[in-house]
């Protein structure tokens, strides 16, 4: 009846939940924060080790269910280690070591307490860990939570701006709903198998009775609800726009970057392994939430003016592309799985990027202000005053618009076009296309504005040398990716 444990393949939640509880101390007893962050970089960076150790070795899990209790059913371990889990979890914390380069300077800048900051970061990486090994309900709402919750408190910890203050209410006003909605599915699919674990929900599901097939497929569609809040899908995205804008540039970067990636393999992990006999009930209520998702951001990204508002409505939009090839239902299943992960992938780099710049050159006021959200005006002229750093934007847009020479954005694009007709969902191919033509033109607009004369002069602020580490690292990455893209796509077949 006892539970054993494998520690090897929790080692990098494991890892980081002991750097965060460090750290907390450490601030409690006033190391100065100049230590705190690189020990925090560390402690990420030990974890992507332990990950990159674990990846040669078979597949591993732990927290099973006991043999006693188990009754001649499958083995039903909770947390699972293969090749799904370990591929998200490097992209988790290769992207938290970016933001955590990021922030080191918005903490001085913005009045940030270091220590509250770093323990609560940490904590989100170890929900976003953890969400990706998850294989079962409960785990899955706990580590969603644990994601979750501490965003919230790094959206306000900017205690003078009002503006960071609302868009923490708003985002766990949202977050709180969607929550009971999904905690509701989960107790209708509980209720018609009388299982949490996914590799007893897909067969229970398979043999449901007539009269509970309605309480199972409302169960699937309310469970869908809170994933599709986390990668800010129509209509769960409200949050989104106004959050990215409240809080702190890195965490506008990595609820972007990491909280998306992680809420999108939570989202392949349940539909592939717990709910394929429902293919039929939620692939096209994703198919609509991915049209309308992609429909919007799109549209509404066209009358930004601020960059972070356009990377916000932008991020709607790509939500949307990866949606898609999902929509496919049971049919061809680990085709779409593989081509969402790969989209994942490749965006996670493109937008990190954007974002990198974005907050490496937020303008400050000449008369010593703090720093304010800067207008696509603001950007003019960039390329004469940094020409490195414009290149580096101008690469990223044009990936994210999914245009040569930006060849990994427009693999990612062709691989979600490719899995999403083979599925036979030819209409949402169809409206992709348009949606991709109309992300051309504000992707391309921002471009335009870096290589123009400014307006006005005014002065950019140095950015330091974490800000300069993360642009070369995500620079490098576009660029070794854009080059030889399939490197994604032979990695995620493998790992799906």
């Amino acid at each position: 009846m006892i539970q054993g444990i494998d520690y090897a393949a929790i080692a990098p939640p494991l890892i980081v939940a002991v750097a965060a509880l460090g750290l907390l101390l450490a601030d409690a007893f006033d190391v100065p924060r100049r230590v705190l962050g690189p020990a925090c970089c560390g402690a990420l960076g030990a974890a992507l080790i332990a990950v990159i150790a674990l990846a040669p070795g078979d597949r591993r899990a732990t927290f099973c269910v006991p043999d006693a209790l188990r009754g001649g059913g499958p083995r039903s371990c909770s947390y699972v280690t293969d090749d799904f889990t370990l591929l998200f979890q490097g992209l988790v914390l290769a992207a938290a070591l970016v933001v955590v380069l990021l922030s080191l300077q918005e903490i001085t800048d913005s009045e940030i307490p270091a220590g509250e900051y770093h323990f609560l970061l940490l904590c989100a990486v170890i929900g976003a860990l953890t969400l990706v090994a998850a294989r079962d309900l409960v785990l899955l709402l706990v580590a969603l939570e644990t994601l979750s919750l501490p965003v919230f408190a790094l959206v306000g910890l900017r205690r003078y701006d009002g503006r960071a203050s609302e868009a923490a209410l708003k985002l766990f006003l949202v977050s709180v709903v969607s929550t009971a909605i999904m905690l509701f599915g989960i107790s209708l699919v509980y209720g018609t198998t009388g299982a949490m674990h996914l590799d007893r929900i897909a067969p229970a599901l398979g043999r449901v009775p007539a009269d509970l097939d309605p309480v199972a497929a409302v169960g699937v569609v309310l469970l869908l609800a809170g994933f599709a809040f986390k990668v800010a899908a129509v209509p769960f995205h409200f949050w989104a726009p106004d959050v990215y804008e409240g809080a702190p540039l890195p965490v506008a970067a990595f609820l972007s970057v990491v909280s998306k990636a992680a809420g999108f393999a939570g989202l392949a992990i349940v539909l592939a392994l717990g709910l394929p006999a429902y293919g039929h009930v939620w692939g096209p209520v994703i198919a609509v939430l991915a049209a309308l998702t992609m429909t919007l951001g799109n549209l509404v990204a066209l009358r930004q003016r601020t960059a972070i508002r356009l990377l916000a409505w932008s991020s709607v939009a790509q939500s949307g592309y990866m949606l898609a090839p999902l929509s496919v239902g049971s049919h061809r299943l680990p085709e779409a799985v593989a081509a969402t992960t790969a989209y994942v992938a490749l965006y996670a780099v493109m937008n990190l990027g954007a974002f990198t710049v974005v907050t490496g050159f937020a303008r400050r006021r000449l008369d010593g202000a703090r720093p304010h959200r800067d207008t696509l005006d603001g950007y003019r002229g960039l390329a004469h005053r940094s020409p490195a750093t414009a290149t580096a934007l101008a690469f990223f847009l044009i990936c994210l618009a999914g245009l040569p020479p930006g060849v990994m954005g427009l693999f990612a694009k062709v691989v979600v076009f490719r899995a999403t007709v083979a599925g036979g969902v030819t209409w949402l191919a169809v409206i992709m296309a348009i949606n991709t033509a109309i992300g051309l033109y504000y992707y391309l607009a921002w471009a335009v504005r870096l290589f123009t004369p400014p307006v006005r002069p005014f002065a950019d602020p140095l950015p330091g040398w974490p800000v300069r580490a993360a642009l070369a690292a995500t620079a490098a990455g576009a660029v070794v990716l854009s080059v030889a893209p399939q490197i994604v796509l032979q990695t995620v077949s493998a790992a799906t």
